[in-house]
């Protein structure tokens, strides 16, 4: 049994308007699968697919008080394309932001509801769009061990700073965790959504998952057909129902 990183969700306080900020600046679809929720993915694209991992945008009246612990690094493929693409970006109403990076070859912005991403200076491997999305942690090393055992993504490398990982097919963004010494305070405005594969059973994946570190997450008498857990740091994350 395994699991596969299907997509992020990130809360948002207006999600047709942030979805098409996100659309534009990834080139991707738009589409709704309700109200109050913007789904964007590829044209053309087959879900799932470890090619991409998609973006829903669900609204929430919660406001932004902290940095985002998940955000998503955009590949470009020259310095020149790093230029191009940030001033595409600031044009549909993303901002330069300061995280305390210094002098860094990338460039970190906001998005127009001020969720933090970075504009890269290089091409990660044909990734697509989203180079790599990137999750602060205490000990990467932990984190490595978790999420590869967790999902059927292979671990690529490991340090005292850093873990990536990337679909065992060796397509789409690469996951990285990266050590910070912020700690988590409130519930992630931006969080992974992973699914078994057609076939598994829903609630022996949750009990496997919470055999490798994972913990529960109680919110309380709402009926909802996926499982909300925790990584071994905390940082929330859905397991959807198989398919």
């Amino acid at each position: 049994m395994a699991t596969r990183l299907v997509q992020i969700n990130m809360k948002a306080r207006d999600d047709a308007a942030l979805g098409g900020f996100w659309a534009k600046a990834l080139g991707w679809g738009i589409s709704s699968e309700g109200p109050g929720v913007t789904n964007l993915e590829p044209e053309g694209f087959v879900y799932p697919d470890p090619v991409a991992v998609c973006v829903d945008l669900v609204v929430s009246a919660e406001p932004k008080t902290v940095k985002n612990r998940v955000h998503v690094d955009l590949a470009t493929t020259s310095a020149a394309h790093q230029s191009e693409l940030v001033a595409r970006l600031q044009g549909l109403g993303a901002t330069l932001a300061d995280v305390g990076q210094g002098d860094v070859p990338w460039t970190v912005m906001a998005d127009p509801e001020g969720n933090e991403f970075c504009v890269l200076d290089s091409l990660y491997d044909e990734t697509g769009p989203i180079a790599s999305v990137i999750v602060d942690c205490a000990d990467p090393q932990v984190m490595a061990r978790f999420w590869g055992e967790a999902t059927d993504w292979a671990v690529h490398r490991v340090t005292d700073d850093s873990a990536v990982l990337r679909s065992a097919k060796g397509v789409g963004p690469y996951l990285q965790f990266l050590r910070t010494p912020d700690v988590k305070t409130v519930w992630n405005r931006v969080h992974l959504d992973v699914r078994p594969y057609p076939g598994d059973d829903l609630q022996a994946e949750a009990a496997r998952l919470l055999s490798l570190g994972a913990t529960a997450v109680d919110l309380g008498d709402i009926d909802i057909p996926w499982t909300v857990l925790a990584d071994p740091e905390g940082n929330e994350f859905c397991l959807l129902t198989p398919g």
